[in-house]
């Protein structure tokens, strides 16, 4: 079983680049039912990575927390069952 999870971003905001907290996470383009298909991504040691559906271009922001992003605004919150 997985030890965490994996963030999921989204960019309601149509912006053209989102820094990030993790190297590793999801993006599902924007809020469904708006989605794209839900890819992984991982950034490896490029520090950056484009979505290859909504061409967002995610950068590695080492001072920025799991569930932080900048601009702010973009983490998906799972909702309690």
């Amino acid at each position: 079983m997985a030890d965490h999870v994996v963030p999921h971003f989204q960019n309601d905001a149509g912006v053209p680049k989102i820094v990030v907290g993790v190297k590793e996470f999801m993006c599902i383009g924007a809020t469904p039912p708006y989605d794209h298909p839900h890819v992984f991504l991982d950034m490896g040691d490029d520090g950056e990575k484009v979505c290859p559906y909504c061409s967002t271009l995610f950068q590695y922001g080492p001072s920025l927390h799991a569930d932080e992003t900048d601009p702010p605004g973009h983490l998906i919150r799972a909702k309690a069952a």
